[in-house]
């Protein structure tokens, strides 16, 4: 037990070493200790006591492919720094926030337009109202006089007819 404690201490101090390199090259920011880490973790889990009776470089041919791949995943995959990803999904957030307030503002304004033609067909139809009484005021005033006319235009002819069948204007035979 006191080995594997050793070569475990012995992996964390070529992991510190590392870390310290990577503080004092131009290699900044979490993506290299995020990828250091990952490597210390999955090296201890796949291996941990086989360490003791392996040969030097022994498990580098396993491990190289776990090794490029996890390389690979953390130069290229923005995923791989949870910082950015989450900016990446924050942004994303802000774009949708920001697209729902854009439509939130166009519907204002659909409502504000609804509102201005509502006001608008409401005056007309008091003004139509007010047209259409007098119109139909006129209409009867119109009816009315024609309806007299006629009934005097009646009499007339009445009157005229008669005084021809009563020989006058008097009626002198009529009477």
């Amino acid at each position: 037990m006191i080995a594997i404690d050793a070569i475990f201490r012995e992996s964390n101090n070529h992991f510190q070493l590392l870390r310290e390199y990577f503080n004092k090259s131009r290699i900044h920011g979490r993506i290299p200790f995020a990828f250091l880490e990952d490597m210390h973790q999955r090296f201890v889990r796949t291996y941990g006591g086989a360490v003791l009776s392996a040969l030097p470089y022994g498990m580098n041919d396993e491990f190289s492919r776990v090794l490029s791949q996890q390389m690979e995943y953390y130069s290229n995959d923005p995923n791989a720094d949870r910082i950015n990803r989450l900016k990446g999904e924050m942004s994303q957030v802000r774009n949708v926030m920001i697209e729902n307030i854009d439509k939130v503002l166009e519907r204002g304004d659909r409502l504000e337009l609804l509102v201005d033609k509502t006001a608008n067909m409401q005056g007309n139809t008091f003004r139509f109202r007010k047209q259409a009484r007098r119109f139909k005021n006129t209409v009867w005033w119109r009816n009315v006089r024609l309806t007299v006319a006629l009934i005097i235009i009646l009499i007339i002819v009445a009157y005229i007819v008669t005084a021809f069948v009563c020989k006058g204007p008097t009626l002198p035979s009529c009477v």
